[in-house]
């Protein structure tokens, strides 16, 4: 079990920004987006410090191809847990990153749910058609082209159960970069499918770690046949890198 001090650390964190935006969202727009900001800048980068102080647990992000990043891209990885939102947020401190998710992360859900409506994440209903799906993904790429943003998608569509890497959709991803016109950026990540809910998370992290990397990065697809192409090469990327990390300790970069 997560022990009490690690607990009151994170419910003192977590309670202030949430309760605050909670209020703030209806009533002013400016007062919501500073505290999602604040959560996005700070608390996502405060949260993994908090926990390799009292879980000893350990986040590795790689800067094997930081250098070579265009000024604006698509990301594209594999999908383990909600975790996956502040990992990236961490990852790429100091960009304004936009996520692709359903619409259920932004509903009840302590930090993150009024976050992701008030900075205009791309929430797609659940119970969506395709064709209104595909709308929303099409206007979610347009907007973060407009406002100098980094799109974030992963084409599995939901979280991994066993931490295998699934079937990666075309689709979404084949419509976000028609709409934007962006590079793509492949990353992996690996650690979050045994938390793969708030349960999990709070009594699974002891001794974890989560790693992230950049594998592999892509001019913008100009075809269908490109995106499959793309996305093909980009899960066997992914799926190697996974099985190449899970032989490592997690102390171990």
């Amino acid at each position: 079990m997560i022990s009490l001090l690690t607990l009151f650390c994170l419910v003192a964190m977590v309670i202030p920004a949430t309760i605050g935006n909670i209020i703030a969202y209806p009533i002013s727009k400016k007062w919501s987006m500073a505290i999602s900001n604040y959560i996005k800048d700070v608390l996502a980068i405060r949260l993994f410090a908090i926990l390799r102080a009292f879980r000893s647990f350990y986040f590795w992000g790689y800067e094997n191809l930081r250098k070579s990043l265009p000024k604006q891209f698509i990301v594209i990885s594999n999908h383990q847990s909600l975790l996956d939102i502040p990992v990236y947020m961490k990852f790429f401190q100091g960009m304004d990153v936009r996520f692709v998710a359903k619409d259920t992360l932004g509903r009840h859900i302590p930090l993150v749910s009024e976050m992701l409506r008030t900075q205009e994440h791309c929430l797609i209903p659940r119970k969506a058609k395709p064709m209104d799906a595909m709308r929303y993904v099409e206007e979610f790429g347009k907007k973060v082209v407009e406002r100098k943003q980094i799109p974030i998608i992963f084409p599995e569509g939901s979280r991994t159960k066993d931490g295998q890497v699934g079937k990666f959709y075309s689709a979404g991803f084949r419509k976000l970069t028609e709409s934007s016109k962006l590079p793509v950026v492949v990353c992996a990540l690996e650690g979050g499918y045994a938390l793969r809910d708030l349960r999990k998370i709070f009594t699974r992290m002891k001794k974890g770690s989560y790693r992230v990397k950049i594998l592999k990065i892509y001019d913008c697809p100009q075809t269908k046949e490109d995106c499959n192409q793309i996305l093909d090469e980009s899960r066997d990327l992914i799926q190697k890198q996974v099985e190449e990390w899970r032989k490592l300790p997690s102390n171990q970069k």
